[in-house]
């Protein structure tokens, strides 16, 4: 038996379904929805239909943006002769935060997955190589998660780009500031110990 009316069963259902939230917080933002005003509920819908319009993958690197290419690849300011590889548009915003990072981006959308069925056809590693080929380029660096299908892609990547000749780095992982060496994992300190930089 329904308890609420099949409309507000189904607005609470698409909650559901995005990543990260479960049914009670789905139910939470469903009946603030309804108690939005029809302005502010129309202006929320519009939001989505709007972004959902306008936003597309840049053609360079595959990054969201509303114009042809991304405002990083526009920029005159990026070093092009390096490329930072990553999973999702997310861990740009990530590296980006950092203020350290100049050159420019590729943004796989999504990683090699086996158990998935993502397979290199999949993601963006066509467009990655068309990239090192006709750019400039001298490093990609691999920035990929640190687990098994972001290890697994990083590697695959850069046994593709072994007859371009440039240097392929992967990000170094180690003892997050701030914390214990005693609470570190034994991979954690492996990659530490490996990573490790001159003083």
């Amino acid at each position: 038996m329904a308890f609420f009316p099949a409309s507000l069963e189904n607005l609470i259902d698409k909650f559901a379904s995005l990543p990260g939230v479960g049914k009670k917080s789905a139910q939470r933002l469903a009946f603030h929805i309804l108690a939005l005003s029809d302005a502010e509920a129309l202006s929320f819908a519009n939001a989505i239909t709007d972004a959902k319009r306008s936003v597309h993958r840049c053609s360079i690197c595959q990054n969201l943006t509303e114009g042809e290419t991304c405002a990083i690849c526009q920029s005159d300011r990026r070093d092009r002769s390096t490329i930072c590889v990553v999973s999702e548009p997310r861990d740009v915003l990530s590296i980006e935060r950092g203020h350290e990072y100049n050159g420019t981006y590729h943004v796989l959308h999504g990683v090699l997955s086996p158990m998935s069925h993502i397979g290199p056809d999949d993601i963006h590693i066509k467009e990655l190589l068309q990239r090192v080929a006709s750019d400039e380029v001298q490093e990609v660096i691999m920035a990929t998660n640190p687990d098994t299908e972001g290890e697994a892609t990083a590697m695959y990547i850069s046994r593709l780009l072994k007859p371009f000749n440039i240097r392929v780095t992967r990000l170094a992982y180690g003892i997050p500031v701030g914390s214990n060496l005693e609470f570190a994992d034994d991979a954690t300190l492996n990659r530490a110990l490996e990573g490790r930089t001159e003083m």
